[in-house]
Formats: C-alpha cells, structure tokens, sequence
C-alpha cells in the first residue's frame, strides 16, 4: 500500500530529477503533488490501446512498460520505460487523435499520472515547468532520432551493443522476443549474438 511517507518520498526524487533542469518553485511542486493521480497496474495490463486517446502522461515509481504497435499482424516494439521515466504516446497526447499505439505493462506497476488538460495548465502557469517540457520532449525525439540512426546503420550484433549500453538497468526485466522486435531482428539471431558474448 502507498504510503503518504512513500508517495513524499518518490515526489522528493522526481523533483530533484526535474530540478536538475531547471529549479521548482514551491507553488509548483504543490501543483504537481495536489494533482497527480496514484495508478496501481498489474503486469499485462494496458495503459493505452490503439483506438483510445492518450490523456495523460505518466510516471513510473517501480515497473516497466512497453511500447508497440502491429504491422500485419507482428508486434513492433517502440520502447522501454522504467522507474523514474516518463509514459506518454506523442503523436495522440500532443495531437488528442486516436492512438495507433499499445502500452503495456511488463511488471506490476506503480505510475502517477497527470492529465493532459493540468499539463497544459502547469505550463500555463509555471515559466520553469513549461521549459522543463520543452527539454523532454527534446530529449524524447533525440532518442527517437538516435534508434532510427541505429535501427539504420549498424548491424545485428552492433544494434544489441547499443541496447545493451542505453538500457542495461532491464536487461534481465525484457523478454529475448521483445528486445529482439524493438531491435528489429528476429529471435533466434538475437540468441546467436547472446551466445557469443
């Protein structure tokens, strides 16, 4: 059960995260705790369908979730987040259309959302918090940018280095078939790189 201590405790931690951008006032730390919603979601569980808007961007505490989508039917793996990320599909948050994205939780997890309409207001209304949105974004399209480069240009063997490098805090979390669809290749050659490391 989530503690008022734990839920304080987790705040303290993302607001150090975010204040590593750029400083809180305390009006907007009160915003963010008074407005947050507390999401207790079981492994398998989905977060969005495609069919369903996004409205709300979440935060993991503890968990993991992925992103895919289907092309003919093959499930093609979008991305990983884990404690201490950001949950969001961009194109239907930021556009309010239909998603054509599933995100699925890979864990029991614990998430705190903040709908799309008191984002906006948080940016309305906080200077510091409406820059901070403005670097993540950034940051989630140069991670974008960075696996298309990647997805691109290297190799099998060299794809699961750089995997291994970004995101060696679940590598252990991840099912070989989902690692092996976010990467872009099959199973089975994922296991043959895997065998000779």
């Amino acid at each position: 059960m989530l503690t008022e201590y734990n839920f304080l405790s987790y705040m303290q931690k993302r607001i150090v995260a975010l204040e590593a951008i750029m400083p809180l006032r305390e009006e907007l730390q009160t915003y963010l705790a008074q407005n947050r919603q507390t999401c207790n979601v079981n492994e398998g569980d989905f977060l969005l369908t495609p069919g369903q808007t996004s409205s709300k961007i979440y935060f993991i505490e503890t968990g993991l979730v992925r992103g895919y989508y289907l092309n003919n039917g093959k499930e093609l793996t979008t991305g990983f987040m884990k404690e201490g990320d950001f949950v969001i599909s961009p194109v239907s948050f930021f556009r309010n259309r239909p998603s054509f994205e599933y995100l699925q939780l890979l864990e029991d997890s614990r998430l705190y959302a903040l709908c799309r309409d008191l984002l906006f207001e948080a940016y309305e209304r906080f200077a510091e918090f409406n820059k901070i949105g403005r670097i993540v974004t950034e940051e989630y399209y140069v991670r974008s940018e960075l696996r298309t480069h990647y997805m691109r240009g290297q190799t099998a063997a060299e794809k699961y280095s750089t995997f291994l490098a970004e995101y060696a805090a679940i590598i252990n979390r991840v099912p070989i078939q989902h690692i092996a669809s976010f990467l872009g290749i099959t199973p089975e050659t994922l296991s043959r790189i895997r065998a000779k490391r």
